[in-house]
């Protein structure tokens, strides 16, 4: 970084590029799946979402279907915290910062532990998937831009769909013409075990967003991959650019500390660890099932949940700002480690976790979960 800043640290993106970003560019087009080949650079994930939404909704004004602004999105979702992404993110604060963007449309998500229609694994993903068809009807195929969803939803839970939802989604959008995003900003670079989530599910997207692991946190930087056939409606129409702009897309010091970066996860083969590792967590956070608050344990990669439940049978929730989960949560970390505890205990260690690490991390829940649960033993399963 310090080198690249010493050459070249800044040009405006509305005229100009370095060496580093066209080399990212063409790197990431080598990763992604599929003809994602087209990359447009912004700052971070919630920008690469506002970006991946200006641009399907100028590809469909552009393909002459002007009145095709809605969104379809997936309730529990979670896309940033800028006004447009927000828009997207059910669990969003309506008090302080509504009303949100017009034409947001929510469906369900697979969530195979509390499913919407009461339905059991593979069955209950493809219903959510054929709900999305029913929604795009309700609100008329001539007016739907674009469906926006997490391969895998860490705000909802950490869900694991069936891979034949997201081929019924790529089904369902290819029949109607809207266009799918999926949304890697969380799930992308070895977080799931595959370079991208999507790899999981036989599917390419017509635009992936991505960040985060893009620098592993080392410089601010986010990106859009475009399929050749989104790339294809601007090259007809050359004289008609892209309306966006972003002032820091594709900093140079930024696309440099990618570059490195993504030179370290091939070096050291972080994907592959990504995937055995995770398996070897997940085994190991499924023994807390025998404690009496722990509901379900999934995930895939190193990207897994554990749910808490008040009552195993009738699986009630434990409130989010309940005092059991703020016990827990203080408990984990006076004992060393730092999570998200919400309804779902978040275990996301970094890729070059070690196994003894690892096997740290589920003794540290174990105790704490104990220990909470000992405390309030008389409101655990009634």
């Amino acid at each position: 970084m310090a080198d690249q800043a010493a050459r070249i640290a800044y040009v405006s993106a509305a005229n100009h590029t370095t060496v580093p970003t066209v080399q990212l560019a063409n790197v990431l087009a080598s990763l992604t799946p599929g003809d994602l080949n087209r990359i447009f650079f912004c700052s971070g994930g919630s920008e690469a979402v506002e970006s991946a939404i200006k641009i399907a909704k100028q590809v469909q004004a552009m393909r002459g279907f002007p009145k095709r602004y809605k969104i379809i999105a997936r309730r529990g979702s979670y896309h940033g915290m800028t006004y447009g992404a927000m828009s997207l993110t059910q669990a969003r604060n309506e008090k302080f910062f509504g009303p949100f963007m017009y034409g947001v449309f929510y469906v369900p998500s697979p969530n195979r532990y509390r499913n919407d229609f009461g339905l059991e694994g593979e069955e209950g993903d493809l219903m959510c998937a054929n709900y999305v068809e029913q929604e795009i009807q309700y609100q008329d195929p001539e007016t739907v831009a674009a469906v926006i969803g997490e391969p895998i939803s860490t705000s909802n839970g950490v869900h694991v769909p069936s891979p034949k939802y997201w081929q019924r989604l790529r089904e369902i959008c290819d029949k109607y013409g809207v266009l799918l995003i999926m949304d890697e900003v969380i799930n992308g670079f070895g977080r799931t075990g595959k370079m991208f989530a999507a790899e999981h599910f036989g599917v390419v997207p017509d635009l992936m967003t991505m960040a985060k692991g893009l620098t592993s946190g080392y410089a601010p930087m986010g990106a859009v991959a475009v399929s050749e056939k989104v790339f294809e409606i601007f090259r007809e129409q050359k004289d008609v650019p892209l309306g966006h702009l972003l002032t820091f897309g594709g900093h140079a010091v930024a696309a440099a500390a990618a570059l490195k970066n993504l030179e370290i996860f091939q070096r050291e083969n972080l994907v592959q660890q990504s995937a055995e590792k995770g398996e070897y967590l997940l085994k190991q956070l499924r023994e807390l099932l025998r404690h009496p608050t722990v509901g379900d344990v999934r995930g895939l990669g190193l990207m897994c949940g554990l749910e808490m439940v008040k009552n195993k049978a009738t699986k009630e929730r434990w409130p989010r700002n309940s005092a059991f989960i703020k016990t827990l949560e203080r408990r984990m970390n006076e004992k060393g480690l730092l999570t998200r505890v919400w309804e779902i205990v978040h275990v996301a260690p970094p890729l070059v976790v070690t196994y003894e690490e690892m096997d740290r991390i589920v003794e540290i829940i174990d105790e704490a979960l104990t220990e909470t649960e000992d405390e309030f033993a008389s409101e655990i399963g009634v």
